[in-house]
């Protein structure tokens, strides 16, 4: 697949992705890469999220693949549930990053008006990454994420929150589960063809 055919558009979670996290960096090197702004990072509306990626999706004609992590990851599910279908033919797949479970115990108040989750299989490829010790969603409960959407599922030892705090700035390995997604489009549009 041709980078260059494509826009990657970054979702961040509840606070944003600051300048050292993983996002940022892959943002600086993905050709046609560009950040779904949210207009509060720290009091997250959930209706005003979905519509920003909406915006963000329809403002142009070319393909993307989205790349979410957190709460992040949450909206790419609640928008593709309700999105129209101009804008999720536009959608090649998504790469879902360390999903913030919104309904488990002690979710921090911010949070709650994402809940439910949406579980609507997913109308195009994705590829979930999670972790064994992730202290918004358990191994567990990724992997049940992960079957609801129609994910692929990775769970990774040790990697905590996949976040700066976990030590995962660059988080070069990433682009590996990235590249597998990019794989599973192609075999699906040969499929297709």
């Amino acid at each position: 697949m041709s980078s260059q055919t494509i826009r990657y558009l970054i979702l961040p979670g509840w606070q944003g992705s600051p300048d050292n996290h993983w996002q940022s960096h892959w943002q600086q090197n993905l050709p046609n890469a560009r950040r779904v702004e949210q207009v509060d990072w720290f009091n997250p509306d959930p209706h005003q999220w979905v519509a920003e990626l909406e915006r963000t999706v329809s403002a142009d004609s070319t393909p993307v693949i989205l790349i979410a992590h957190s709460l992040g990851c949450i909206t790419v599910a609640r928008w593709a549930a309700q999105a129209p279908l101009a804008s999720l033919r536009k959608v090649r797949g998504a790469l879902l990053v360390a999903p913030a479970d919104v309904e488990r115990p002690g979710c921090p108040e911010a949070l709650r008006g994402f809940a439910p989750i949406a579980r609507e299989l997913l109308p195009f490829p994705s590829q979930l990454v999670g972790s064994d010790n992730d202290p918004a969603a358990s191994a567990a409960r990724a992997m049940e994420l992960a079957r609801s959407w129609g994910s692929q599922a990775a769970i990774l030892a040790g990697a905590g929150h996949i976040n700066v705090k976990s030590g995962h700035q660059r988080w070069e390995q990433g682009f590996g589960y990235l590249y597998r997604l990019q794989s599973q489009i192609e075999q699906q549009a040969r499929r297709s063809a």
